[in-house]
């Protein structure tokens, strides 16, 4: 029986199953195997009690001629898709697959599930449309998949450059579109030793398990993690509406004492923005993924703080108790201020909200000097504050939201810019090692404040004074958008870090701007 034929079969006969659906696309399929999340958990624990065994590269001479450009020459056949459906199925969202390469050279096994039945789908060569010359053709049978993603017909057509809204692809990288139609940061599964003096790890996950959801717009996705240092069991749900939601459920094995053991981690991109550029480093205004990192702490208190490209790498910590949720987020929506085909004013911001209480740790921010877009140089994750040992067994579940905006928006006025520029006062002789800064806040409890009345600039820092402080509204018309002026003089070339907030008889009028401030 042909294919056409075989579609047309199950079609009359209702709903096909997943299984049925990927044999109906021509994909070859193993044995069928039980399958639970319970047994994934065994199968991660009993892992982490032996010794790391790598995932293996099939053929690495040839994955070394997979260039990137010859990889992007490996176009999977939208009409291979698993769960390629039919215009009046509605419910399935296409799988297609990405192909190994110089840059993604593990293969991840992948797995149809259904009825907690699983059966690994097979790699073949004619799943993938490639050049007669292609360096892939020379890999040996089923030598694997790098990653996949889910996408989404429109007008009932694939694309294989278009339409997709998750994507798995390197280690344990995973990232999707949120509501701007647009992908941006990516989050990771785990992150293991980054910045802490050796090389950092990066556990990979090894085989995949995808599963259809229990509603017409989610899906289901387990994965095996793996690293020298950890095995791990993680479970996705994730939702396709206006916006891209993720529940995540991980389980945790430890091989060996972790230093810096980042959950959720959530990794972008920050070169330049209004805060701070380097003479004629680029001829956009602004180049980022992400403008700046927000905190909902345990406490209540909403924190925003600058991202910064540091001339060295620069960990900070902001410790807290059951946080109630962080992210890095674009702000920053003007197309005006990145000038960009790109689309940096639609990337995507990551809210990370934890469910159940994490106890006592901090949110780590990792900031890494870059002179390009095309280095990923900021991550944040939370680190548990208890020491990660071998034989640990840790839990977290969370959930991840691909948005627009935060999707807890603080009632407080908001941080909308951070500017910097030469200290002292117009008309006057410039002071010497003085910087000023202006910070520019909007929101509802600065519009229709009382004629003369200004809201009160409270200032920290670690170090250092401050002179020349005011705040002012910002003359632009735009109700609730203020500014607070000071200037800031410190010794030395050490990080100073600060704290400002606006406050109006005894109360909060604002979020908490944090920023790390490293002298000249």
């Amino acid at each position: 029986m042909d294919r056409r034929t075989l579609l047309a079969g199950l079609a009359a006969t209702g709903l096909p199953s997943a299984v049925s659906w990927a044999q109906a696309s021509g994909l070859e399929l193993g044995p069928e195997t039980p399958f639970t999340f319970d047994s994934l958990i065994e199968r991660a624990r009993r892992s982490a009690a032996a010794a790391y065994v790598a995932p293996p590269r099939p053929a690495p001479d040839v994955l070394e001629r997979i260039d990137y450009d010859a990889h992007g020459k490996l176009r999977y056949r939208t009409d291979m898709a698993l769960w390629g459906r039919p215009q009046q199925d509605e419910r399935r969202f296409p799988v297609t697959f990405f192909h190994l390469g110089r840059y993604f050279q593990k293969p991840v096994r992948m797995h149809v599930l259904e009825s907690g039945k699983a059966r690994e789908i097979v790699y073949r060569e004619d799943y993938f449309d490639m050049p007669a010359d292609s360096p892939a053709k020379q890999l040996p049978k089923g030598a694997g998949f790098a990653g996949f993603r889910f996408q989404e017909p429109v007008d009932g057509k694939l694309d294989w450059k278009k339409n997709d809204w998750v994507a798995f692809l390197g280690a344990s990288y995973f990232r999707a579109i949120g509501e701007l139609y647009q992908y941006g940061l990516s989050a990771r599964g785990l992150m293991i030793d980054a910045a802490v003096g050796t090389p950092e790890e990066f556990p990979d996950f090894t085989h995949v398990w995808l599963e259809q959801g229990k509603n017409a717009h989610s899906v289901r996705v387990y994965a095996l993690l793996d690293s020298p240092s950890v095995a791990g069991a993680y479970r996705f749900d994730m939702q396709r509406d206006k916006a891209v939601t993720m529940e995540v459920d991980s389980r945790l094995f430890v091989r060996k004492p972790v230093k810096r053991f980042g959950i959720a981690p959530l990794t972008s991109m920050y070169w330049f923005s209004e805060t701070a550029k380097p003479t004629a480093a680029d001829w956009r205004p602004e180049v980022h993924d992400s403008d700046g990192l927000a905190i909902w702490t345990g406490a209540g208190e909403r924190i925003w703080r600058p991202l910064n490209n540091p001339a060295h790498t620069i960990a900070s910590a902001f410790g807290d108790t059951n946080p109630k949720g962080f992210g890095l987020l674009q702000r920053d929506r003007l197309f005006d201020h990145y000038q960009d085909g790109v689309y940096y004013e639609r990337r995507p911001s990551l809210w990370i909200e934890p469910i159940g209480n994490w106890g006592k740790g901090a949110v780590q921010l990792i900031e890494i000097p870059t002179d390009d877009e095309i280095h990923d140089n900021v991550v944040a994750a939370w680190q548990p504050e208890a020491p990660v040992k071998a034989g640990d067994s840790l839990a977290f579940r969370y959930k991840l939201y691909w948005t627009a905006d935060e999707p807890f928006p603080t009632p407080l006025a908001r941080v909308v810019a951070t500017r910097m520029g030469n200290g002292g006062q117009p008309g006057q002789p410039r002071p010497k090692g003085v910087r000023k800064f202006m910070v520019e806040f909007e929101g509802a409890p600065l519009k229709g404040l009382p004629s003369g009345v200004r809201p009160e600039a409270v200032l920290w820092a670690s170090r250092g004074t401050f002179s020349y402080v005011f705040t002012e509204a910002v003359p632009d018309d735009v109700p609730g958008h203020w500014r607070a002026q000071f200037d800031f003089h410190a010794e030395g070339t050490e990080p100073v870090e600060m704290r400002l907030f606006l406050r109006l008889d005894g109360k909060p009028l604002s979020e908490s701007w944090l920023y790390q401030y490293h002298p000249f």
